[in-house]
Formats: C-alpha cells, sequence, structure tokens
C-alpha cells in the first residue's frame, strides 16, 4: 500500500530527578550534599532511508517516545541518559509541525538526520546548589519534560524523470517495459492510483530513476481525479516525459492534451515549467497515430519521439536521449525546499493574559521552571519565588494591574497573589 501523507505523534525522554542524599561516613564529619543529578532523556532522530518508499509504518505507529534519563542517585551518583529513538523515513520526506506548519525538515539525502523532539535536562541534585554560605542545601531539581509534538509528514518521491500524461496514455505500460516495475496495466482509467518508481538501465549500464506518476486530467491543480494527492511527487523529478496517447484512442486530440497537461504543471506550480522535457507519441503500433506524430514533430521539432510501449519501437532510443538529457541537468537543480530548515523560537521568558480574571502565565522559561521545582521542599520554593522576581513576573503583573488576592496560573498551579 502507497502512504504518502501522516500524522504522528513525538515526545523526547523526560530528564531523570536530581536527588537530595547527604555524604554520611564514620570518619568524615559534616560529609555534606553527596545527591547526583538526573540523565538527560533521549532526543527522537528520523533518518532518511533510501530503502522505503511509503509512509505505510506511520499508518499503524502514531506515538513515537524516546527514552527517559535514570534519576539521580546517592553517593553523587549521576542518572544515565536516557537511548534516542532513531525513526527511518523515506527519501523526500517533509517534516512539518502540525501546530504552525512551520518546515522542521525536508530530508532528500540518504542517511540524513533530523532531531525533531529534544530529550528534558537531568534535573540537578543537591551536590549543585552548595554555596559558601548554604554547605548543606536540602533541595534538588526535578527532571525537565522532554518536548512534544505532533508532526505531518508528507512524501514526495524522489526520481530522475517524472511521466506525466493523461490516463489510459501508456505510462505504465511504458514504465513496465522499460524497467523492472510492475504495475497495475488494464484498458480503463485511472487503473493507476499510486506512483510506481522504476530504475532504467541504458546500454552502457547506467542508471536513472523513472516515476510514474497516476493520470492527470484537466483541473487536476483544483484536486480533479486524482490531482492533489499526486501532483506534489512531480515536483521531485529533474525532467519530464510527457506521454500523449497519438493513437487519440479516447477521442481527445493529442495536440490539446499536450496544452493542457502544461497548464496543469503551471497552474500547481509554474517553476515547473522551467525542467527539461521531451514529448513521447505513444502508441505507433495502431496506424492512426503516426500522421499525429508528424504533426507534433512539425509543431515541437526534435523534443518528439515516437514510441510503442506495447512493441517496444523506438523504446530504447528514447532511453538513450533521456539519459543524455539527465546528464545536461545539474543534480542540485530543483530539489524541492531546502534540505534542511529548524527554526527554534524567541527565548521570551514569559506571556502573561488575562483569562476570566485569571491571570495566565505562559512561556517556557517559566513553565520549565515550574516543572523542575520541587515544592515539597521549602529551599526549592524559596529559589522558584527568587528567579521569577529576576525574571521580572512580579513587575510585569503590577503593569498588568494585578491586586492582593488575585489567582495566578501557570501550567496547571494556581497561586493567590501577595506582595
Amino acid at each position: 500500500m502507497f502512504i504518502d501523507h501522516a500524522k504522528i505523534y513525538v515526545k523526547g525522554g523526560d530528564g531523570g530527578n536530581g536527588c537530595v542524599a547527604f555524604r554520611r561516613e564514620k570518619f568524615v564529619p559534616l560529609g555534606g550534599p553527596y545527591g547526583g543529578d538526573g540523565g538527560r532523556g533521549g532526543k527522537v532522530i528520523f533518518v532518511a532511508d533510501e530503502g522505503m518508499g511509503t509512509l505505510l509504518d506511520f499508518k499503524y505507529r502514531k506515538h513515537f517516545k524516546a527514552e527517559r534519563g535514570v534519576h539521580g542517585m546517592g553517593k553523587n551518583q549521576h542518572g544515565a541518559w536516557g537511548e534516542n529513538l532513531v525513526v527511518k523515513v523515506p527519501l523526500g520526506t517533509i517534516v512539518i509541525d502540525d501546530d504552525n506548519g512551520e518546515v522542521i525538515a525536508d530530508l532528500t539525502v540518504a542517511g540524513q538526520e533530523v532531531v525533531v523532539a529534544r530529550g528534558g535536562r537531568g534535573g540537578r541534585g543537591n551536590c549543585r546548589f552548595a554555596t559558601s554560605t548554604q554547605k548543606a542545601p536540602s533541595m534538588a531539581e526535578n527532571g525537565e519534560p522532554g518536548e512534544e509534538k505532533w508532526l505531518r509528514l508528507e512524501l514526495k518521491l524522489l526520481a530522475d524523470v517524472g511521466l506525466v500524461g493523461f490516463p489510459n496514455a501508456g505510462k505504465s505500460t511504458f514504465i513496465s517495459r522499460v524497467s523492472a516495475a510492475r504495475p497495475k496495466i488494464a484498458d480503463y482509467p485511472f487503473t493507476t492510483l499510486a506512483p510506481n518508481l522504476g530504475v532504467v538501465m541504458t546500454k552502457d549500464k547506467n542508471s536513472f530513476v523513472i516515476a510514474d506518476i497516476p493520470g492527470l486530467i484537466e483541473g487536476a491543480h483544483e484536486g480533479t481525479g486524482l490531482g492533489h494527492d499526486f501532483l506534489r511527487h512531480i515536483e521531485r523529478n529533474r525532467m519530464f516525459l510527457f506521454i500523449l496517447d497519438a493513437a487519440q484512442v479516447d477521442g481527445r486530440n493529442v495536440m490539446e492534451d499536450f496544452i493542457t497537461l502544461r497548464n496543469e504543471l503551471e497552474f500547481f506550480n509554474p517553476e515547473l515549467l522551467d525542467r527539461p522535457y521531451l514529448i513521447v507519441a505513444n502508441k505507433l503500433d495502431i496506424p492512426e497515430a503516426e500522421e499525429n506524430l508528424h504533426a507534433l514533430q512539425q509543431q515541437y521539432g526534435d523534443k518528439v519521439y515516437g514510441i510503442s510501449a506495447v512493441s517496444g519501437q523506438g523504446v530504447d532510443e528514447l532511453v538513450e536521449k533521456t539519459y543524455t538529457l539527465l546528464q545536461s541537468i545539474p543534480p542540485e537543480e530543483h530539489v524541492g525546499e531546502a534540505r534542511v530548515i529548524r527554526r527554534y523560537e524567541q527565548d521570551i521568558p514569559f506571556v502573561i493574559d488575562i483569562v476570566d480574571g485569571v491571570y495566565q502565565v505562559t512561556g517556557k522559561r517559566i513553565e520549565n521552571l515550574l516543572t523542575m521545582t520541587k515544592f515539597s521542599q521549602d529551599e526549592s520554593l524559596q529559589r522558584f519565588q527568587r528567579t521569577i522576581a529576576r525574571m521580572g513576573l512580579d513587575d510585569a503583573l503590577k503593569e498588568k494591574g494585578i491586586q492582593v488576592g488575585d489567582t495566578v496560573r501557570i501550567l496547571d498551579m494556581e497561586f493567590d497573589y501577595t506582595e
């Protein structure tokens, strides 16, 4: 089954908690704090794998979580880091943040990696909080939660050559003749419901990848037929072969077919018209096709090649010409979006919104501070209060007009405001 889009949930591992412990040995008076740090949580990493050709795996598994870090222990033993979770995706996969539509990565090279969810930091043990004035702190941190998000995966097949044509033009027959691909072939429209890839070998044992795209019809750029589902795969192709039914078996005009197909590509993405192409007049095994072949050659010259995908007439010459044309196209050209894009949000400590009379405070820094604070420890609570004061939360709340007794909410924790 060919699947070219999926929606999944990813979560980096939570950091391990820090430990509160003290050194107590017979001949070591006033041993001091001895609690270790928690381990960092594992990352979720996507790796482009050239052995995959579909997102089918993500149809049945939608949640991916990395391992959490191990908690710190006494005797200053730090927790182990969580294992990274490595997820293989097909070449040509675009990773999109479902919340804001931002492209996180466009994986177009075998072995290319991107971290899609970072693990949380391990919490610090009480050893980390010892100072010259506080020699025996009894506080430690919780581990930081791992990054979590919903992602959209979109697959755009990577191929050197794309076959573009109307249904029943003979694209599947052509790819089955020139490669080992064996798509379903039948005498009715939309026999091909999924793109097929095949490796074509020239007489000199050079090779290139060809993609059989399901048939397009007029209005494909607006989603008519199978348009939107498969037009995006065309964007990855370095050149096109326009496969035309020169025998006009279905009653369409072959000259108008070519113009219509070009228009559909232009409406979908105008840059596609800049790609090199050849016009393939197929079905020369039918007598009526010869006249239309000559008409195409008069109009478009040496870009037109006549073949019969059924009998093999002219196919070898077309393969050699296609490979020659590919050699003149720089490999870096037309690879789609930027290879890898990773943007990090501006580090704003907090944002205050008034919701139903409650002062809702949001922001990654302050939310992490809350999550990593152990409020059951008096020293941790005091440190939390000092930290939010340094962040400027008190002043910001006063600017918003807060009064004594009003409620402040951070994540799921509420506080009554006092001076």
